[in-house]
């Protein structure tokens, strides 16, 4: 259980690493950001969690609000797991 929630960990935070790295990005690179190589990997990368949290959301939430919504989820979801991992050091002990 210890490996599946570290895995799981891991993936999130390399998501939220590539959010933090949009958000650079669009802070530096400004509207010409699109065109910029790496904005369109790490947007690649995010890709998959946008799309989960656009199919679990309700279509109330405008799109450009998504990726906003994605990164509090994320945010949330490394939280939860952080707790739980915490929980089965203490168990182990």
């Amino acid at each position: 259980m210890l490996l599946f929630i570290l895995m799981f960990k891991a993936v999130v935070e390399v998501a939220l690493f590539a959010f933090i790295g949009q958000g650079i990005l669009y802070i530096i690179a400004g509207a010409k950001r699109e065109s910029n190589f790496v904005f369109t990997l790490l947007k690649l990368i995010t890709a998959p969690m946008v799309y989960i949290v656009r199919f679990i959301s309700p279509r109330i939430i405008l799109d450009r609000h998504i990726p906003l919504a994605t990164f509090l989820f994320l945010c949330t979801l490394w939280l939860g797991l952080t707790v739980a991992k915490v929980q089965i050091l203490l168990q182990t002990k």
